[in-house]
């Protein structure tokens, strides 16, 4: 998981009411007793999964072990070799399985039908994962799963092999006798742009069409605490480039009247706060989070904030996370520290990274933050300012039968009501589901917690949130059947 693209602009926040209703069908132990599923079906589906978690967990294993990591500089034949592991797991259940290729890395599309007149499901994940970054920042090998404190360590553990395996779970769980249709749709490049995806969803689309769409590649609210993501940020990646003198010239016998391209860049830069650190960019959407219960130390524990270092922003923390626009310098050519020599630098560039209100229109925003570089170019500096990358936020209308179904399979697996939550990353594949499938009610959920520390070093998977996350899925097929009956 992780940047920006195109969703429909309506700003969701939690219903209290919704909410209140939800939690007053949870009994004491999470069952919802006023529906089409018994509590004893609901306790056979808990006791099928967890039949089943040690060898969902042992093909968990296995796929982490492949190092199938979808940027450029690695070897793709990884991803080859994990798509075809992936495509191995779904044929074993029973699925009408096809690896596509349109130009990018493997995808993986699995079919099975359900009963006549069932409802469809199609299940998303991505079998890519990010590069590990320096291997000596592990306390573990990257690509060697292991186990610490009731987590699985290893890249992918969560996002999004995870992912995958809560799909096999929830097949498995229903094994001959599958209450709805399903596809299982397993992308290969997530984790590198999905820039195939709409080659895809163009050709093959018509096999990928549900009632609803489950995207397994989010999280929860914390352990024991399950949500849905009902909005993302959009985001904008940008290229800056500073140039002040033809050619780099001598420090001493130039500087004091001549400006460097690095002091320029660095000034520029500057002008994209305000002093609280609130972005200083004007005429950017902002919206306003839900009340949830989030408070400044367990910010600071989450993001590891060193002590003494102050929040930047206005508003309450998950509102600037959620519903407002940041901006971070990602990465800059400049000479390095060890290669310096007394000069002053003709050029310099910045990569600037934009995180957008799920309201947003990406297009728009890039031209504020161009014109707003353009306009900031200290000491007559020549500014180019060029789009990388742009991508929609999310923001679902989170109502409707199958939301609800969604809900309630979170209090059967968890035993307490899940919330809508917002995310301050971006998916931005999920405007092209939006795009290609108006009517489907898309669901955003996945196994990641605030510990997860997804792309990063040590990212794990807790395994006791791992199996309710399977519960929910294979609960949540059950009652999208169990609808077909009961209207």
């Amino acid at each position: 998981m992780r940047r920006a693209k195109h969703a429909p602009t309506v700003q969701v926040t939690i219903r209290a009411n919704r909410s209140h209703a939800l939690a007053q069908r949870v009994g004491r132990v999470g069952q919802v007793t006023d529906d089409a599923l018994t509590p004893d079906q609901i306790q056979q589906i808990r006791d099928r999964v967890a039949g089943l978690m040690p060898q969902v967990r042992a093909d968990l294993e296995q796929l982490v072990r492949i190092p199938s990591v979808s940027a450029s500089s690695f070897d793709q034949s990884q991803v080859a070799r994990s798509a075809e592991a992936v495509a191995d797991l779904l044929r074993r259940e029973g699925l009408d399985v096809e690896i596509v290729v349109e130009g990018g890395r493997p995808a993986v599309i699995g079919h099975i039908d359900g009963p006549e007149g069932a409802p469809t499901v199609t299940l998303y994940a991505h079998h890519d994962v990010q590069p590990p970054g320096d291997e000596t920042d592990w306390d573990s090998a990257p690509f060697e799963p292991e186990e610490r404190g009731g987590r699985l360590y290893g890249r992918g553990a969560a996002d999004d092999k995870a992912g995958v395996m809560a799909h096999v779970a929830a097949l498995r769980a229903h094994s001959g006798n599958l209450p709805v249709g399903v596809t299982v749709f397993v992308e290969g490049e997530e984790e590198f742009g999905s820039a195939s995806l709409p080659q895809i969803l163009e050709k093959h689309g018509h096999r990928l069409s549900a009632d609803a769409i489950v995207i397994a590649d989010s999280g929860n609210w914390a352990i024991g605490e399950p949500a849905l993501t009902t909005t993302l940020r959009g985001g904008v990646r940008a290229v800056v480039r500073v140039q002040t003198l033809d050619h780099s010239v001598h420090s001493g016998m130039y500087g004091g009247a001549a400006p460097d391209a690095v002091t320029a860049l660095n000034r520029l830069l500057a002008s994209l706060h305000d002093d609280d650190g609130s972005v200083a960019v004007k005429g950017l959407d902002e919206g306003t989070a839900a009340d949830l219960d989030y408070d400044e130390a367990r910010f600071r524990e989450e993001s590891g904030l060193l002590d003494g270092v102050d929040l930047i922003g206005t508003g309450s923390i998950l509102t600037r996370l959620w519903n407002k626009p940041s901006i971070t310098t990602i990465g800059m050519d400049v000479t390095s520290v060890d290669k310096a020599s007394n000069t002053l630098a003709a050029r310099a560039a910045a990569k600037v990274s934009m995180r957008l209100a799920p309201t947003q229109d990406p297009g728009a925003a890039f031209e504020l933050l161009k014109q707003h570089l353009l306009d900031h170019a200290p000491w007559g500096a020549k500014v180019t300012v060029e789009l990388e990358e742009h991508g929609s936020g999310f923001a679902a209308d989170a109502d409707g039968p199958i939301y609800d179904e969604a809900r309630a399979s979170f209090a059967d697996a968890w035993g307490t009501a899940p919330v809508d939550m917002g995310v301050g990353g971006s998916i931005p594949f999920i405007s092209d589901f939006v795009a290609r499938f108006p009517d489907a009610s898309i669901i955003v959920t996945g196994v990641e917690d605030p510990d997860t520390r997804a792309h990063g070093a040590n990212e794990s998977l807790h395994l006791g949130e791992f199996e309710k996350v399977c519960v929910a899925e294979a609960v949540f097929l059950a009652r999208l059947g169990a609808l077909r009956t009961a209207h």
